[in-house]
């Protein structure tokens, strides 16, 4: 995620972009602060400081304090994440490659910020969802929503219903777990490694892909057909 600058000229900003503004700022602060810190060593102040806000500000767009926000950086992370996701697999045809594509960003972002913005969302549920329902459910919800991108795409490839659910939750659980790997051992290693062996793992799925019924040329069964036949 993109750092933070300090001190934004607020009266350059019209009233309601003020208020955009602000809101958002108040987000990414409180976003960096729980991928470093965690949902329990973040506290209001730290993020009123970080977003240049004050602490009423914050309560003004959030009432319900840090558990409200953190959702609210959940929502983001996942947004965030499914634009970036299916951007990449719509802009290639493959979803083998695709992946592997996403995951080298996937390395070279977390590598850009000195190894501290992992996983929003990951980051700021873990150690607190099991007490705190609400961001425990948007945490499920995000990877549920995640998983839905993937499905789609891969069945879209011409890959099996079944066969592509089953794989989507082996791509984002793997990126989770590569992503995190990456974080602690500071090495890009575990997200390129994830990268390769998922995108074995979807090349293997279109090879077996069933054969179109009167498919023409750039449909899905098409590329996987096109898999099928490589040496």
């Amino acid at each position: 995620m993109e750092e933070l600058p300090v001190g934004t000229a607020q009266e350059q900003e019209s009233p309601s972009e003020l208020l955009v503004g602000t809101r958002e700022r108040i987000v990414r602060a409180a976003s960096q602060l729980m991928q470093r810190h965690g949902y329990d060593g973040t506290g209001i102040k730290q993020i009123s400081v970080t977003a240049n806000a004050t602490a009423g500000s914050v309560y003004h767009f959030f009432p319900g304090g840090k558990q409200e926000l953190a959702v609210a950086v959940i929502r983001s992370g996942e947004q965030e994440f499914i634009d970036e996701l299916d951007a990449v697999m719509r802009a290639e045809s493959d979803p083998a490659e695709a992946l592997r594509i996403f995951t080298a960003l996937l390395a070279d972002g977390l590598h850009a910020s000195g190894w501290h913005s992992g996983c929003p969302v990951a980051a700021t549920a873990l150690g607190a969802s099991s007490r705190l329902p609400d961001i425990q459910v948007a945490a499920a919800e995000a990877l549920a929503h995640w998983h839905e991108v993937v499905f789609e795409r891969l069945k879209e490839a011409g890959i099996d219903e079944e066969e592509a659910r089953g794989l989507a939750h082996t791509v984002i659980s793997t990126l989770e777990g590569a992503e995190l790997a990456a974080q602690l051992s500071q090495s890009r290693e575990p997200l390129d490694l994830a990268g390769k062996h998922l995108a074995r793992l979807v090349d293997g799925a279109l090879r077996v892909a069933p054969a179109p019924v009167g498919g023409g040329e750039g449909d899905g069964g098409a590329r996987g057909a096109a898999h099928r036949h490589r040496p």
